[in-house]
């Protein structure tokens, strides 16, 4: 019998039934999810070492078995793989239940950690209590709820990764950035921190202590680095704690400015950021879900900018709340701290205005006035104020606000917990202030962009499908126009989707490009005079 498949439809056929592979190793993953479940249940397990170590490998095992058994098979290359027709990635039933399961998981983790057994005096119990042997190899210390997070989040990036690894195994591109974010997240996210928490009070720290670090976290993400507490700890823990506390400003002030400039903000959110591994390795099959509108756009903008004027607010009133007023016992005092705040921000203020206007909408400059006006007036306000009240609020309140809305609320239960409703990067285009402002750089000055060669767009719109953060990619292609957008993150998957070779993944100057706004179809250009104008 023939194996051709003479179908002409070019969204594919429904997806087939699941292989016996496939069965059994979903019947191998659930093994381990039920262990998870039982110790839920308080099961008392007799060797927790080992059944912890049985649930993972059998989650780890039975996620990439079934990936392998799905792609190892087809010709390398992306197919539709009946996304719009399964109900878990087109919103059916099974992708509302799989949204509701995941946003009452971490409701559960972030507000009541005692359900899971987390107990504050004595044994943990229950599934934190089935995860402290782990925690204690690593770090010494009894495990707590985040620990817990952290080993699952780290196992799905890492076997779910894996199953990205086999789909775009035809694009080189994003085999190295997939293991970079799987690589980042093992190494820096997990491994690091624990192993510097079994090195408080040691003679290397002198008995110092050092503060829980995600080393690849930058402000605004990691917002309580520069908390009182945290700089107590990196001071008392000597030249290392210092080492880590410059590093930290640095990555603010130089690091980060500079890699966005020569690689756009993907260096980052594509193949650094842990909340990007998650959502590119286990919420890959969700990426088609994201809204497209104009709408969606215009809010994402709005939304995202406002975090960050929330993020900057509250990191300076937490600063200033701890500084002195004595300038012989140090120079940085509140006055000038807030000085220099003011000053930084509105340099940056006037040099968008004076240098890159036409680039920003007229929404968006009367916005960013708005907020400078904003800012500005609160600052000035610190001289009327009480010393732990900048900004009409207590800092601590402040803190408090921003910790939950923004820090547990958008960023865990709804940034994730919505990835089979709103797609996989809900969190990165509507709430995280650190995308917000390396897209703001990446938007005015970096090298990054992405070319398009419109005469080869067929305007099948798989790159707008597969767009992750919203973006009509097929727009900018029909007109052979470069892509220039703060909220594209890199990931580069409308170049690895597209049959034509139109999209390219780009860093360099503008200079010696076709000019895209002359290339419009029936208009008699002269490429040649384009591409060769310095």
């Amino acid at each position: 019998m023939s194996t051709y498949d003479r179908s002409m439809a070019l969204t594919g056929q429904p997806p087939v039934t699941l292989s016996r592979n496939q069965k059994i190793a979903t019947l191998i993953g659930f093994f381990g999810l039920a262990i998870i479940l039982l110790a839920a249940f308080n099961v008392d397990f007799p060797n927790k070492g080992l059944w912890l170590s049985i649930s993972l490998a059998a989650i780890t095992a039975g996620t990439i078995w079934f990936s392998w058994d799905m792609y190892s098979k087809k010709e390398p290359g992306i197919k539709n793989d009946g996304v719009w027709f399964k109900s878990v990635s087109s919103k059916g039933f099974w992708g509302w239940i799989a949204g509701i399961a995941l946003t009452s998981f971490y409701i559960i983790l972030y507000f009541y950690p005692e359900y899971l057994g987390l107990v504050a005096k004595g044994d943990n119990k229950g599934v934190i209590g089935l995860f402290d042997p782990l925690s204690r190899v690593l770090s010494g210390n009894p495990a707590s709820q985040w620990f817990v997070y952290g080993t699952l989040y780290t196992v799905a990036i890492l076997a779910f990764g894996i199953k990205f690894l086999w789909k775009y195994r035809h694009n080189r591109y994003e085999r190295i950035r997939t293991m970079s974010v799987m690589f980042f997240q093992t190494a820096f996210a997990f491994i690091i921190p624990e192993v510097m928490a079994r090195l408080n009070g040691t003679s290397v720290l002198n008995g110092g202590k050092l503060p829980y670090y995600d080393l690849k976290l930058v402000w605004p993400l990691n917002y309580y680095n520069f908390e009182k507490y945290r700089i107590s700890d990196f001071l008392s823990a000597g030249n290392i704690g210092l080492v880590l506390l410059i590093f930290g400003v640095l990555s603010i002030l130089v690091i980060t400015p500079i890699l966005t400039y020569k690689y756009g903000k993907r260096w980052y959110c594509s193949w650094v950021c842990g909340c990007g591994g998650l959502a590119e390795t286990a919420g890959d099959s969700f990426r088609q879900l994201s809204d497209k509108t104009v709408k969606a756009w215009n809010v994402e903008r709005w939304v995202v900018h406002s975090v960050v004027v929330f993020v900057t607010l509250m990191t300076t009133a937490v600063v200033y709340s701890y500084l002195g007023n004595d300038t012989s016992k140090y120079w940085l005092t509140k006055t000038t701290f807030l000085v220099s705040v003011a000053v930084i921000l509105t340099a940056i203020f006037a040099w968008v205005m004076l240098f890159k206007r036409e680039q920003l909408q007229k929404d968006a400059q009367y916005g960013a006035i708005g907020y400078m006006v904003i800012i500005l007036a609160l600052i000035g306000m610190h001289f009327l104020s009480g010393d732990g009240n900048v900004f009409l609020f207590k800092s601590g309140t402040l803190r408090k606000s921003y910790s939950f809305l923004i820090g547990s609320i958008f960023s865990g239960v709804i940034g994730t917990g919505f990835y089979p409703i709103f797609g996989n990067r809900v969190w990165c285009r509507f709430g995280c202030p650190m995308a917000a402002i390396l897209g703001f750089q990446q938007r005015l000055f970096s090298k990054f962009r992405i070319t398009t060669n419109g005469g080869q767009c067929i305007s099948c719109g798989n790159c707008s499908t597969y767009c992750e953060m919203g973006i009509d990619v097929r727009a900018y292609a029909q007109k052979g126009e470069n892509i220039v957008r703060s909220s594209c993150v890199g990931c580069g998957i409308c170049s690895a989707v597209c049959p034509r070779g139109v999209l390219k993944l780009e860093n360099g100057p503008l200079e010696g490009r076709i000019d895209s706004n002359q290339v419009l179809l029936g208009n008699d250009v002269d490429l040649m005079t384009l591409v060769n104008k310095k």
